[in-house]
């Protein structure tokens, strides 16, 4: 019988599993936990993220449900990953905003749009806001510089610091006693893990998203959404460097960089957030936490609706629409910044900080076994 306390419960499941060990190879888990028969409260938390939530371990496990052991480890781990961000976040009111995030996050991105329609019409007039304008400026002339970059600026600051101290709080936790050399030595496997997404391949044959055979679907559309935030935000870098260093304000023209690398963006991001929404609705729930499974569709479904709109602003720049579209688009990053330290964008550098705890321990296993190994040398 399962326990209550999800830290009972990880304990209970990660004894049965040190001990039986089938599933070794199909995620960095298991060489984590071989041979342990104790794990604190660290060592749950640095599993739970190093857990890519695959879930070939519930397939293959013997001890699942029926079996009266009832193992299941990828909805345990699930819980936990959600306790070890609501844990490190800071301020601690972060903390509570997490642990209500399908609320917070709704919020903040209403606020965002809420403000950003005030200053449009502020600055403005509501006739400008349903009148084309395709001139170079037109963009500023709805929303001016100064205010479009202070509140991009602001929240995407805002989200790097809050993020970042979060995964500083994190390691500090996971990876005690590690030193910078063991860091270096382990960044580039670390990093291939991490750029590559290998976990996600299940131990080869990929994850099982909807009770049927495992793909690698979920990977690819992990890179495809990533990727496209990745190329939208060198658009607006570009872009960027336009206005300053060129002296030429949008909207470009279609064929110019920053439109490109937008364009190329926003279709990757909203066809990848899409593919994994579609995902979510099929997914089998019994390897799956709840609370977790909300936290998806809200970070995704952001995702899509501001890909979807800066793709919209480029589809209908030279038409009436384009000041509600663009307040629209604009509303929904810079609420997406704001909401990015409660969201389930944590994954990502928990993910990364477990993912070089992993290596580091890989290392340090080697660098045992090979004295051990020249000692069995005749």
């Amino acid at each position: 019988m399962s326990a209550a306390d999800p830290m009972l419960e990880a304990e209970r499941v990660l004894r049965i599993c040190s001990a039986c060990m089938y599933c070794d190879g199909l995620c960095p888990v298991f060489p984590a936990i071989d041979g342990k028969h104790g794990f604190s409260l660290s060592d749950v938390s640095y599993m739970s993220n190093l857990c890519h939530n695959c879930q070939g371990c519930w397939h293959d496990c013997q001890y699942a449900p029926p079996h009266p052991f009832a193992v299941n480890l990828p909805a345990t781990f699930a819980e936990l990953r959600q306790r070890s961000y609501a844990d490190h976040l800071w301020p601690p009111t972060l903390g509570r905003a997490f642990r209500a995030s399908s609320l917070a996050v709704p919020a903040t991105v209403a606020l965002a749009q809420l403000i950003t329609f005030a200053l449009v019409l502020s600055t403005g007039s509501t006739e400008m806001l349903f009148a084309a304008d395709a001139r170079e400026g037109a963009f500023y002339r709805m929303l001016p510089w100064p205010a479009m970059a202070g509140l991009a600026g602001g929240t995407f600051a805002w989200a790097v610091i809050a993020i970042t101290l979060a995964t500083l709080r994190y390691w500090r936790t996971i990876a005690p006693g590690v030193t910078i050399s063991e860091i270096m030595r382990a960044l580039p496997v670390a990093l291939s893990d991490i750029i590559t997404l290998r976990h996600l391949g299940g131990g080869g044959p990929g994850c099982h998203d909807d009770g049927a055979p495992p793909s690698h679907r979920r990977r690819i559309l992990h890179h495809l959404t990533a990727g496209g935030f990745v190329l939208s935000g060198l658009s607006t870098m570009v872009a960027a460097a336009y206005h300053h260093l060129l002296g030429v304000a949008a909207p470009y023209p279609v064929g110019s960089l920053p439109v490109m690398l937008g364009l190329v963006g926003g279709v990757t991001m909203t066809v990848g957030a899409v593919g994994l929404l579609g995902l979510e609705a099929r997914a089998d729930r019994e390897p799956s936490d709840r609370g977790e499974t909300r936290l998806n569709v809200a970070f995704l479904i952001l995702l899509a609706l501001v890909g979807a709109s800066g793709l919209a602003v480029l589809g209908f720049r030279s038409t009436p629409a384009m000041g509600l579209l663009l307040s629209t688009h604009l509303g929904l990053v810079f609420g997406l910044f704001a909401a990015l330290p409660f969201s389930k964008a944590l994954h990502a550098p928990f993910r990364a900080a477990a993912l070089l705890r992993a290596a580091i321990d890989g290392n340090r296993r080697a660098s045992t076994q090979a004295p051990e190994a020249a000692g069995d040398t005749p």
